[in-house]
């Protein structure tokens, strides 16, 4: 993702050393992105305005490494909120600093076209796996949801993900967003219950006391797996249509 001399323009070397001794590397075509998110017209505006100003010392891999720490920093502040509500205040905090930078590397890289995509695709996605298990264990740990709920969420989160990564190598087209609803909704979702916790711990359904992350992380896995089901299906039929039997 950042700005790369040429081969040809180092000094002492020839174009038929160079050639000799290159790789060549693997063919790659990039998936179009397919996001259809409630906020993604919004949220491209923002994103390149905020590319377009960022100093030229500040490239996309220094905003992959704030998105992947304050991940980390975001699940280490839900396990603090066990002694200290105000932590579910960094929680947020960190949340909307994993979306800056998590959804800015990609933007700058296009915007000053230096764009990487096997290294940007692989990158990303392994360290979103990482970014949520930080996420989930310290949800987990935090006392404001039962660590079973906290697990089905994460088994969800990377079985969808999986089902992702498939259609985009089978497929060629990279979906990131199911019904209306992406990832930058879910940091929405995450703070929002953060804010709500201090104020409203417990929810009451059908006569019956809540946890609120309970009942927002069982919906969560619900809609998760209902999304997993739907998509699997249709792209089955559609490779099928594709590859029939002879």
């Amino acid at each position: 993702m950042s700005t790369r001399h040429s081969y040809w323009d180092l000094p002492g070397l020839g174009k038929e050393r160079l050639a000799a001794g290159a790789k060549e590397l693997p063919a790659f075509r990039p998936a179009p992105r397919i996001q259809e998110s409630l906020t993604s017209g919004a949220e491209k505006k923002l994103l390149v305005w905020l590319a377009e100003r960022l100093p030229a010392q500040v490239n996309s891999d220094h905003l992959t490494a704030l998105g992947a720490a304050a991940m980390l920093l975001a699940g280490a502040s839900y396990a603090v909120a066990r002694f200290d509500p105000r932590a579910l205040a960094l929680a947020s905090l960190f949340i909307a600093l994993n979306w800056l930078g998590d959804s800015l590397d990609g933007t700058l890289a296009r915007v000053r076209n230096c764009q990487r995509p096997r290294y940007g695709f692989y990158v990303d996605h392994v360290l979103d796996t990482f970014g949520a298990f930080f996420l989930m264990g310290g949800l987990a740990l935090s006392g404001y949801v039962h660590p079973g709920i906290a697990l089905g969420m994460l088994i969800a989160f990377l079985m969808l993900s999986a089902e992702v990564y498939l259609a985009t190598y089978t497929l060629g087209s990279f979906h990131m967003s199911f019904w209306r609803f992406g990832p930058t909704e879910i940091r929405l979702c995450l703070i929002a219950g953060n804010l709500a916790l201090l104020r409203w711990p417990t929810a009451h359904l059908f006569g019956h006391a809540f946890r609120l992350f309970d009942v927002g992380g069982a919906v969560a896995t619900a809609g998760m797996g209902a999304m997993l089901v739907v998509s699997a299906a249709r792209h089955i039929a559609k490779l099928y249509r594709e590859e029939p039997l002879p």
